[in-house]
């Protein structure tokens, strides 16, 4: 059996290959390989605002679903990135149902890692996919090389546009407010 590798959300970028996309960058937490996976953008919203901390006033679809899952007395236990086929990558959601059975649950992984990250539970993908479609960082893309904050900055001020523009003015009040606090700090 081929061994499941811990990744986590390193950072979200624009898409150079497909308008109105982002690339989702996960890195091997215990290596260096990474790995980009294409999203939408109301996937990569969701991912930035729970990577930066910031609470919606009204709950966002991976919220929703976090809190559906807790209400039925259920917890997500782990993703795995099972799959990749002609840059698509498929997922599994586990979930424990509260009579301890284990369901497995296909996903987009886009909104598996969403989840996972409102959960605080792992994210995998299986050894031989990741080497397969690991890609070389070069030193002034990875984020290492950018300030934390600004990187962080650079995509609320992205995901504030795209409230702005989709005319989510609630959304764009509270990234503002947090683009706000970023900057009061610098």
């Amino acid at each position: 059996m081929d061994k499941e590798i811990e990744i986590v959300v390193q950072q979200i970028a624009d898409s150079q290959i497909e308008t109105g996309a982002y690339a989702l960058i996960l890195k091997e937490r215990d290596g260096e390989r990474n790995l980009v996976v294409i999203i939408g953008a109301a996937e990569a919203q969701s991912i930035t605002l729970k990577v930066a901390g910031i609470q919606s006033q009204r709950p966002l679809t991976h919220d929703l679903l976090k809190t559906v899952i807790d209400e039925l007395k259920a917890t997500v236990q782990k993703v795995l990135i099972y799959k990749a086929e002609k840059g698509i990558f498929c997922s599994n959601i586990y979930l424990e149902n509260s009579n301890n059975e284990m369901l497995c649950i296909d996903s987009r992984t886009s909104d598996a890692i969403a989840l996972a990250l409102r959960c605080n539970v792992p994210i995998y993908i299986y050894d031989s996919i990741l080497e397969k479609e690991k890609i070389k960082m070069t030193k002034e893309y990875t984020p290492e090389s950018m300030p934390k904050k600004q990187n962080t900055l650079e995509s609320l001020k992205e995901s504030l546009n795209k409230a702005v523009a989709e005319e989510n003015y609630e959304l764009a009040s509270i990234l503002k407010d947090k683009i706000d606090k970023i900057k009061s700090q610098q």
